[in-house]
């Protein structure tokens, strides 16, 4: 099963992302649990490049492919935005207090929770972020 889903930068997306994400989910029998949390990892991924890849810009191309790998899933989100590699991004620090604590970077952190392994490259204009999850 290979599975892509074209979106726009627009927040109102996000409903249709979450549709997709359930019906693959439901075709590859997966528990609820397991659709809830790529749900959430995916959402962030696709959050983050709705806010910030284009700034300015709407109607930009967000593209998301899944890819049904036996006991792994591979999900790959590809923009032309801006250049960002979240897997670079700083590790917030989850002991502070939310009062203490600066905003932003917990998306980012709980994407790398979720997945098993996250992998980004920046080729002719491209971002991509390449996000497997282990069924397993």
């Amino acid at each position: 099963m290979k599975e892509t889903l074209n979106l726009q930068n627009d927040v109102s997306e996000v409903k249709q992302l979450a549709e997709w994400i359930e019906d693959i989910g439901s075709r590859l029998k997966l528990h609820a649990s397991v659709i809830f949390k790529l749900n959430l990892a995916l959402e962030e991924a696709v959050v983050n490049v709705i806010d910030y890849a284009y700034p300015g810009r709407t109607g930009m191309p967000i593209s998301l492919t899944a890819k049904d790998c036996g006991n792994k899933l591979v999900f790959t989100l590809t923009d032309n935005g801006i250049p960002f590699d979240p897997t670079k991004a700083d590790e917030p620090d989850v002991s502070l207090s939310v009062e203490d604590r600066p905003v932003g970077g917990l998306g980012i952190f709980l994407v790398k929770q979720i997945m098993s392994q996250i992998t980004y490259s920046r080729k002719d204009g491209h971002n991509t972020l390449t996000m497997t999850f282990n069924r397993a």
